[in-house]
């Protein structure tokens, strides 16, 4: 098995029990704010020593960082910040496994992001997934039934769908920029370069949502640091599925990446339906159909 696909698949699941996390964070302690932060917090030392310990290990010298990757890795930093803050913000809304759903969008603007940033094109089959994956969104983004029926317009365009869209092109802004700074990294290693990406990327998110955080809600950082004992796993899942993602990505095109990271729909499913108890609408399971079967011809698209 290629290192792109086992990396993406050890990603995807490891990300998935993250925002398992962040969900219960978000629902019985912190704010979005304050979840999304548990990540970075305990995330960016954990970066830092793995890299250092991989670099030990290896022997391996740190490649030089030029403007060029710094510009990149706050590009994607900044972006992925407000993308999960959109994700933490969506499960207000819908439950768990069609929050994520609804934030894989990213692989349907992965392909647009990466052509117009890094030339990286894509094939027929993933054109054909772009759509099909449409329909599943549209289907998705149909909240609950109430009382009156709403027009169509508000069907799509409701709190819950703009949030899933919004961190679907943030994230996949976040990806390509990331693949874009492991490309400025002169060495042979993909590991290294991934490290030291995700070390760069979680120490300047650190930095910067700390400081938004300690001017607008101080009193999230206490909270953040009293709950240690989740937003320190937190921030171990996340540091983990960084790590595959990155790696992923310093070996092929984001598209390519985001659509096979989609398996991650099948353990949201799972969590959502055996270990939360949530209750699932025939709507959103024939959305989540349209959005496998666009998987499917993005990872045939993918293949030689």
């Amino acid at each position: 098995m290629p290192l792109w696909i086992a990396a993406t698949l050890f990603a995807a699941f490891m990300q998935n029990l993250r925002f398992l996390l962040q969900r219960h964070l978000k629902v019985t302690t912190l704010s979005t704010g304050g979840a999304t932060l548990a990540r970075f917090l305990f995330g960016a030392p954990l970066a830092a020593f793995a890299l250092g310990l991989y670099a030990l290990a290896t022997g391996a010298e740190l490649p030089p960082l030029n403007p060029a990757f710094w510009a990149y890795v706050l590009s994607g930093g900044i972006a992925q910040i407000i993308a999960t803050m959109c994700v933490v913000a969506l499960f207000a809304f819908r439950n768990f496994a069609v929050g994520i759903t609804l934030k894989k969008t990213e692989v349907m603007l992965s392909a647009a992001v990466g052509l117009a940033l890094l030339g990286d094109a894509v094939s027929l089959p993933v054109l054909v997934a772009i759509a099909i994956g449409f329909l599943g969104v549209l289907f998705l983004s149909d909240p609950p039934k109430s009382e009156i029926r709403l027009p169509l317009r508000n069907r799509i365009f409701n709190a819950a769908s703009g949030y899933g869209l919004a961190s679907g092109a943030l994230f996949a802004v976040s990806a390509v920029s990331y693949r874009g700074a492991t490309l400025q990294l002169d060495s042979e290693d993909a590991i290294l370069r991934a490290a030291v990406t995700l070390t760069a990327a979680t120490a300047s998110q650190l930095i910067l949502l700390g400081a938004y955080l300690f001017w607008r809600e101080p009193g999230q950082l206490g909270k953040v640091a009293q709950s240690w004992r989740v937003t320190s796993l937190t921030g171990l899942t996340s540091i983990l599925g960084s790590l595959g993602w990155f790696t992923a990505l310093a070996l092929q095109t984001a598209a390519y990446v985001k659509a096979l990271g989609q398996v991650e729909l099948v353990f949201s499913f799972l969590f959502s339906v055996f270990f939360l108890r949530e209750k699932t609408s025939g709507k959103e399971i024939i959305g989540l159909v349209f959005i496998i079967c666009s998987v499917l011809l993005i990872f045939v698209g993918s293949l030689p």
